[in-house]
């Protein structure tokens, strides 16, 4: 998806939304106009009258884009396949303040998959956040918990918060030190 920095637009629809970093869901009403400011992951940072919203990929027609896709499987996919795929879902949630996937950033701890005997399979991801205050916690889970339901045969999906360890600059790759200046 390809968004230049600042890209206007004008909402098309009433849209469900959420505001940054409080989390708080808002409806976004038909005809209000902002700016793009990233667009990473399936999802927008929107900024509007001098405040931030983040618009899920599934919401991106309100914006005049193209909705996200599902992500795919191939026949007689196996754990690894699902593991694999389900982090790289989580390379695609992103906060909307930082443009860093939470898998860089150090945030995923944990992502464990279990097969159930009809072929369906839970994951359970262990994961934190930068701090524990962060007004935007509840909604990276809710992103992390709908990009993996929706990977095919996936059919529950645990999401546990824990600060032990607590987070630091330590646990991001490589690449995103380099891309924050923290690379020492």
């Amino acid at each position: 998806m390809r968004v230049a920095e600042n890209e206007p637009f004008i909402i098309q629809r009433d849209v469900e939304a959420v505001m940054v970093p409080s989390g708080q869901s808002i409806t976004l009403k038909l005809g209000l106009a902002g700016y793009i400011t990233q667009a990473l992951g399936g999802s927008f940072t929107l900024y509007i009258e001098g405040n931030l919203y983040r618009l899920s990929g599934e919401q991106a027609d309100a914006i005049g884009k193209e909705v996200v896709r599902p992500p795919t499987l191939p026949p007689n996919a196996t754990e690894d396949d699902v593991r694999e795929l389900a982090w790289e879902q989580m390379r695609g949630c992103f906060d909307p303040e930082i443009p860093i996937n939470i898998v860089d950033l150090g945030l995923v701890y944990e992502c464990k998959v279990t097969p159930n005997e009809d072929h369906t399979r839970k994951l359970d991801v262990t994961m934190t956040l930068t701090a524990p205050g962060c007004g935007m916690g509840d909604v990276l889970v809710a992103d992390v918990k709908e990009k993996l339901a929706a990977i095919p045969t996936v059919q529950a999906v645990d999401v546990q918060l824990t600060f032990d360890p607590p987070w630091s600059q330590s646990m991001m790759s490589e690449a995103a030190r380099l891309q924050t200046g923290m690379n020492w």
